[in-house]
């Protein structure tokens, strides 16, 4: 058989390695504690399972949805981001739901990029913005990500050669696997940089709603004239734990969503309805299951991070999203840092390099663990003191 050369271009997962061994560990029966996968630990709220389960019942959700998914959802999203942001967007042509924000990350590389397409990529960052570039045939160009500067790209050091080239940006805050949060003034630096060289923007904005001692995160939309250049991916998995039901949003510029559309019409069949409107009962119902999972995670954060600095692997305490990004001691790679902490107190990390070549001198802690185990991590890693040496 004959593979698409494309897939050449996709590097090998460097976790593989890690995760084998975690596998022949626990298969010896030794208990890893894994502050690997960014997966919300605690349940959907009831009010929003008990909307599914009506909703489940009844025969017209049982049929094929429509890939622009039906009105009621469309509204509740503008309705939500009205609510939330003061942003206001016309639910039939500036709102597009996804199976799933991963989808549509996956998806708009599809309508913007062709051999010879630059994408300006943050390094550090999601994989998924390289992946879907190579994959769809473009160039990442890695915009870095410096702790010195806030974890905001430097957009002026971008060479002219490249920006010509470049037809889309990708931004992320709050940030994977940083937790940095833009300020609002930063997304009008970058309108105005998108504008000046023809660059549409993305921003994936999965994390907005996990933010920490009450300071809500802007939306890159709330920035003048960023309808005009962008869009914004949104998704439903982190603000109310609905990660295991696939439903996001992405909102914005009319055009880009058009394009995108036109892509997903012609590859899914949309999002099934049940889940639409259980989707409309968490947009629209009480707000007050963000602020109670976000007390749950700030009191995570603080505790990982104390014992971190107590042990020598110094963290910036994270404004948003559910990681802790923790800077590795000399002497050590953060691959060879990982496979320590493995190895010596059964605790399971990401080494920063999966994040890209910006991310080699830090591991990754998700905090999406229950209380319990949480404990067990940070008193393994209390007994630890590799950073001290």
């Amino acid at each position: 058989m004959k593979l698409a050369k494309r897939l050449d271009r996709l590097p090998p997962y460097l976790y593989v390695d890690i995760n084998r061994r975690i596998a022949e560990m626990r298969s010896e029966g030794i208990d890893i504690v894994t502050f690997a996968i960014g997966d919300p630990d605690m349940p959907t709220p009831p009010h929003i399972i008990e909307r599914l389960c009506r909703e489940a019942h009844v025969p017209a959700n049982h049929r094929y949805p429509e890939t622009d998914s039906l009105p009621e959802l469309r509204a509740a999203v503008a309705y939500w981001y009205r609510e939330r942001f003061d942003v206001r967007l016309d639910p039939d042509t500036e709102v597009l739901p996804l199976i799933g924000s991963k989808e549509g990350i996956g998806h708009i590389a599809l309508c913007f990029v062709e051999s010879d397409t630059v994408v300006l990529v943050p390094d550090p960052g999601y994989p998924g913005y390289s992946m879907g570039t190579m994959i769809a045939g473009g160039e990442p160009h890695y915009m870095p990500l410096k702790e010195d500067r806030d974890f905001l790209p430097d957009l002026q050091a971008i060479p002219g050669s490249v920006a010509s080239r470049a037809s889309l940006m990708w931004l992320n805050y709050p940030g994977n696997p940083t937790g940095a949060v833009a300020p609002l003034e930063f997304f009008e630096q970058a309108v105005e940089f998108a504008r000046a060289h023809d660059i549409a923007i993305c921003h994936d904005a999965a994390y907005t709603e996990v933010y920490f001692d009450g300071k809500k995160p802007p939306s890159f939309l709330q920035a003048a004239g960023a309808k005009e250049v962008g869009i914004e991916f949104h998704s439903l998995s982190k603000t109310y734990r609905m990660a295991g039901w696939r439903i996001g949003m992405v909102v914005g510029n009319k055009e880009m969503l058009r394009a995108l559309f036109t892509v997903k019409s012609n590859l899914d069949t949309g999002i099934p309805q049940a889940i639409q409107l259980m989707a409309v009962e968490a947009l629209r119902g009480s707000q007050s299951v963000v602020e109670e999972h976000n007390e749950v995670l700030q009191r995570r954060r603080d505790r990982l991070v104390k014992v971190l600095d107590e042990v020598g692997l110094h963290a910036r305490m994270p404004d948003g999203a559910f990681y802790v990004w923790a800077r590795v001691p000399e002497g050590y790679s953060c691959v060879d840092l990982a496979r320590e902490l493995l190895e010596q107190v059964h605790i399971a990390v990401v080494p920063g390099v999966f994040y890209g070549a910006g991310g080699e001198d830090y591991i990754r802690f998700s905090i999406t663990l229950p209380d319990e185990r949480l404990e067990e991590g940070v008193r393994r890693l209390s007994g630890w003191r590799g950073g001290a040496r």
